[in-house]
């Protein structure tokens, strides 16, 4: 039973389900967004994800693409930069809202390559992919699964995906990475917690049907037709994972200034 509860970035619906009954029945949606960047984002929630939740499982990954309109002057990651150092703060990039995975990955990626370019976030992808395509701005973070469409029938150019290793859904666009940013990485992930106080017993036996179904052959070949990576890790990998990207996350936020809409 799917229970959607938005609001607040995903505060709303994380909130319920940190005061769940600890029982197994009431899980939560781990996903970067609400696990990995909120923490930062909304420094005062009534809960903490590290306290208040148990991971149970990394189920599956959405790495960021660097996207532009075709007919832009940019032929790769290195024309971006060049153009962008060569007219600082006149280059526009969209994202899907302040604080979003989009917007974020935008932020680190200007530290890394040390260039000034203007945040312009729009209200989701639809609304951004519609001026990126129609030529009103010209760049932009986002993730693999929305961009791949339009990638692959010419309306956006791929520059490069935020990956340590190329995407079997785009293998011919390099990474970030071996474009000159070693190490640079930026991925949306979707997980599976539950309260905290919720017994160990019941813990593994989730994590351990969630590892046998994700790795079912017609799950995978679904989770691929979305262009998700399908995880599957230990409940203990799923926690220290969520703690380096709560850092990571969080260094984004407070070095790029970044406020809730």
């Amino acid at each position: 039973i799917v229970d959607n509860r938005p609001g607040a970035g995903g505060v709303v619906g994380t909130e319920m389900g940190a005061k769940a009954n600890p029982d197994g029945y009431t899980l939560t949606m781990a996903v970067s967004s609400a696990f990995g960047i909120n923490p930062t984002l909304y420094p005062n929630t009534n809960y903490d994800v590290i306290r208040d939740f148990a991971p149970i499982s990394n189920l599956g990954l959405t790495p960021q693409t660097l996207v532009m309109n075709p007919a832009g002057a940019f032929k790769s990651v290195k024309d971006f930069v060049a153009t962008a150092k060569d007219k600082p703060g006149q280059i526009n990039f969209a994202s899907l809202g302040n604080g979003s995975t989009s917007h974020l990955t935008m932020e680190m990626f200007r530290f890394a390559a040390d260039i000034k370019i203007t945040h312009v976030p729009f209200k989701g992808s639809a609304e951004a992919h519609t001026q990126l395509i129609g030529g009103q701005i010209p760049v932009m973070f986002d993730a693999i699964p929305a961009t791949l469409p339009h990638v692959k029938s010419g309306r956006l150019r791929g520059l490069g995906i935020a990956t340590l290793k190329r995407s079997q859904f785009l293998p011919d666009l390099p990474t970030i990475a071996e474009s000159g940013y070693a190490g640079f990485e930026a991925v949306g992930w979707i997980g599976i917690a539950a309260p905290a106080k919720t017994p160990a017993a019941i813990l593994d036996k989730l994590n351990a049907e969630m590892v046998k179904i994700i790795n079912e052959p017609d799950v995978k070949e679904r989770l691929a037709t979305l262009a998700f990576t399908p995880v599957g890790d230990t409940r203990a990998q799923f926690a220290a994972f969520m703690k380096s990207e709560i850092a990571k996350w969080g260094k984004a936020v407070k070095e790029s200034g970044a406020k809730a809409d």
